[in-house]
């Protein structure tokens, strides 16, 4: 990854797991916990969303690896699900929400994207086109590609991952233990499906599938 592309997917990848977290967060309050807020983590500011390892270890290896993809992940935001008005739903809807809002931005990338390319054909002044139109045009490209990757990967249903969530909250209650016990052996299992390459066999048709049909639908 050289530096032009890093200084476009770069703000990419911090804005889908900003808003991924503060989706949860956000979700969470609106269910009656109010752990996020109080936390102050319902804030588009940085900084408190920042892991050592996700939001930097992770994503600058893979720049210094020329990984063609830049993946990471932000500080989860605290959630106390025994606060939720309805605690089976809440814990639907909150883990769902990170990956919802993945789908969204992903969305508004292709929206952009799709935009941008319409003044391509118009006549606009060359200068402008190399400093403003083709960064924005690199820029939702990475946004669509990091959002989707993001979505697909977290509905993973392997603890602690949002989807082993969704998954719990079609159980009862009192088998939610038996998914939290399972968390540190999912982490294992992450770790081999990541560096063996299965993760990527498991998304990548979905990430391609919808990559291409963001590309193709007809907004406007």
């Amino acid at each position: 990854m050289n530096l032009e592309q890093a200084i476009l997917t770069i703000p990419a990848l911090m804005m889908a797991v900003i808003f991924h977290e503060i989706a949860h967060g956000s979700v969470a309050y609106l269910m009656g916990d109010k752990s996020a807020k109080e936390a102050g983590r319902l804030t588009i500011n940085p900084i408190p969303h920042i892991d050592l390892l996700g939001t930097i270890i992770l994503p600058g290896i893979l720049m210094l690896i020329g990984s063609p993809i830049l993946f990471g992940w932000a500080k989860p935001v605290p959630i106390n699900p025994y606060r939720f008005k309805n605690l089976r739903l809440g814990m639907f809807l909150v883990a769902s929400a990170g990956a919802m809002m993945n789908i969204f931005l992903a969305i508004v990338g292709a929206v952009v994207l799709r935009l941008l390319e319409g003044t391509i054909s118009s006549n606009i002044n060359p200068v402008f086109f190399t400093t403003i139109v083709d960064p924005l045009l690199g820029f939702s490209k990475e946004l669509i590609i990091i959002n989707l990757v993001l979505a697909f990967f977290n509905l993973i249903p392997i603890p602690p991952l949002d989807g082993s969530r969704v998954l719990m909250s079609l159980f009862s209650v009192k088998y939610w233990e038996t998914f939290y016990k399972m968390e540190p052996y999912g982490f294992m299992v992450l770790t081999v499906l990541i560096f063996t390459g299965l993760v990527g066999k498991i998304i990548y048709p979905f990430i391609i599938f919808s990559y291409s049909f963001l590309l193709s639908y007809k907004f406007f």
